[in-house]
């Protein structure tokens, strides 16, 4: 993984004094802050980077958080969404928690149950992220893989070495089977980038598992790339030890 880099928090809020209260109190927890003003530019810099959790206002100037939530949602991104909403309606909590939003928190808000919220939806996170890790060695296929020693053994004894990268991407592709791994995700745990670099970097290490795994690469069984989304292992029946 990428060591101890800090928790990142987009912070959507275009009320000036409100923002730079929550970004300092954030910033006192220990989160890396990141500031957006109104609802372009927060959708922006989710294109352009990765975040552990994003705090969104509900009244924004250019979009309205409800579309920022919808619009990062329908683009497949699973990060976490806390609302702020000075609407306290059960309608509008509804229609938040329905377009995408994880929790939603009305104005005003106690300071110290914002932090909580947020601290639990990152953590929740984290766990989803760090699913029930596979074993030193899997099998599929005619294939076996070695993590631990970063090699691969094909039919026939063949032996393959993995750099530590190739054997970390295998890793969590397996360990997310018949799931597709978003890009960002990848480039996040097995990288290490906070801000993304060009997609390429994925699909030669993807094209370099078709041709050392795959019977046929260029109708690949087992490795896939899913347009726009980001990359899947399928596969049925592989066990690990």
């Amino acid at each position: 993984m990428s060591g101890e880099k800090k928790t990142s928090v987009l912070l959507v809020e275009d009320e000036e004094n409100l923002h730079e209260s929550l970004k300092l109190n954030l910033e006192l927890k220990g989160y890396d802050v990141i500031s957006a003003y109104d609802g372009t530019a927060a959708l922006k810099a989710v294109q352009a980077e990765y975040f552990d959790l994003i705090i969104l206002d509900v009244m924004l100037p250019e979009m309205d958080g409800i579309n920022v939530t919808e619009t990062i949602r329908l683009n497949n991104n699973e990060v976490p969404i806390l609302i702020l909403s000075a609407k306290n309606s059960s309608a509008d909590r509804v229609l938040g928690l329905k377009k995408g939003a994880d929790d939603y928190l009305t104005k005003p808000f106690n300071l110290e149950e914002l932090l909580l919220r947020v601290q639990k939806l990152i953590d929740k996170n984290k766990k989803l992220l760090d699913k029930e890790t596979i074993g030193n060695s899997y099998t599929f296929g005619n294939n076996k893989i070695d993590f631990k020693a970063q090699e691969a053994v094909k039919t026939g004894g063949e032996k393959i070495q993995l750099s530590k990268k190739e054997t970390m991407l295998l890793k969590l592709l397996i360990e997310n089977k018949n799931e597709v791994v978003p890009r960002e995700k990848i480039l996040q745990a097995v990288w290490g980038y906070n801000v993304y670099p060009t997609t390429r970097t994925i699909d030669n290490f993807i094209l370099n598992f078709r041709k050392y795994f795959e019977d046929d690469s260029r109708n690949p069984k087992y490795f896939h790339s899913v347009r726009g989304v980001g990359y899947k292992y399928s596969e049925y029946g592989g066990n690990n030890e």
